[in-house]
């Protein structure tokens, strides 16, 4: 009998971990399948690739489940008063309710970013930090899109279970993919078209590719409010919409006072902060310090004093600035200068 028992116990021990094993591909064959289109959503809209990935995951069941499989709904949207669309019935809070069914998975995941970016009770969550998982998850449980009391933490496991927040952060242009990373591809399958998954050790370096893509209207950059404008836009006008004082604006940002912007930049609300998000920055060819203080939020005096900068001085593209706490070493410059060395401060390592 207790042999019995022991080859019981193995059973159903082999039978749990294949099933888990079996999980963990499914979820990996969805990320792989709908990373971009999480990505292009959130350059459209603003909603989190990590979220949205995170939700298509767990309302979906990877892809796999019988809502899914019958109307492309990945995201258990019901169909709610307004739906004109096709819809089907699935047991859920109460047997057969009404879910809203798309003819392609594509029109699903618009219609999430859609349902979220136009709905009045989740407009406070486009003033989260879009690299703030943690508070959209609990933002979207606040809201009431889903009654399971666990929703968020189901949310966020799903999100550090699989690096999710790498797709946020490329779809911000934090982290171009394979840039700034060292990525060691592991073949799960041997059966030709089976996904690749990537295991991706990260170094928390902020870098600035050629073009980036940022939310419409405000959004937070570091934990401080901003918004990106064209080329053109009235400084004016945007005081006007934020009700900020128009002196305050130009302060915030470090700049002088001008009528419009001259560029497509970013554009502060509050002050920025003293330490950045990330805990190096890369610098990037044709970047000035002002350009990096924009881009992560920083203060410009502070990102000077942690890194021994003088005003005219200006570091050479490659060179890897900290953010957060006070360098042990100078960067090198772009301009060989003469300084004078201070007790304690790390020599100048300028070159020609």
């Amino acid at each position: 009998m207790q042999q019995i028992r022991k080859s019981l116990f193995v059973l159903l021990a082999f039978i749990s971990f294949t099933a888990s094993a079996q999980q963990s591909q499914a979820v990996l064959n969805y990320i792989y399948t709908y990373k971009e289109l999480a990505m292009a959503e959130m350059k459209r809209t603003g909603v989190p690739a990590a979220i949205t990935l995170a939700q298509g995951i767990h309302e979906s069941g990877a892809g796999l489940s019988k809502l899914v499989q019958a109307s492309n709904n990945h995201f258990g949207i019901k169909c709610k008063s307004n739906w004109t669309g096709e819809s089907v019935r699935h047991d859920d809070d109460a047997r057969a309710e009404c879910f809203r069914k798309y003819s392609k998975s594509e029109d699903s995941y618009r219609d999430h970013s859609d349902f979220l970016k136009n709905g009045q009770r989740y407009a406070f969550l486009f003033e989260i930090d879009p690299e703030d998982y943690a508070g959209w998850a609990h933002g979207l449980k606040k809201a009431g899109y889903a009654t399971n009391p666990k929703y968020p933490q189901v949310l966020i496991k799903t999100i550090e279970d699989y690096n999710l927040q790498e797709y946020t952060s490329m779809a911000l242009g934090r982290i171009p993919d394979a840039f700034n990373k060292e990525l060691v591809a592991e073949e799960m399958g041997t059966q030709k078209g089976e996904p690749v998954t990537m295991q991706v050790k990260e170094t928390m370096v902020a870098i600035q590719p050629a073009a980036v893509s940022y939310p419409q209207g405000a959004f937070k950059i570091n934990d401080t409010k901003v918004v990106f404008v064209k080329k053109g836009t009235s400084f004016f006008a945007i005081a006007s919409q934020y009700a900020i004082d128009l002196s305050k604006l130009f302060d915030f940002n470090e700049m002088p006072r001008a009528e419009e912007a001259a560029k497509d930049q970013l554009i502060y609300l509050q002050r920025k902060r003293k330490m950045g998000a990330a805990e190096f920055h890369v610098v990037q060819p044709g970047e000035t310090l002002y350009d990096i203080a924009q881009l992560q939020a920083i203060r410009l005096e502070s990102l000077r004093e942690l890194n021994w900068l003088k005003e005219n001085e200006k570091p050479v593209p490659g060179e890897k600035l900290s953010l957060q706490k006070k360098s042990t070493v100078m960067p090198k410059l772009a301009m060989k200068e003469n300084y004078s060395l201070t007790p304690g401060k790390p020599q100048n390592q300028s070159t020609n």
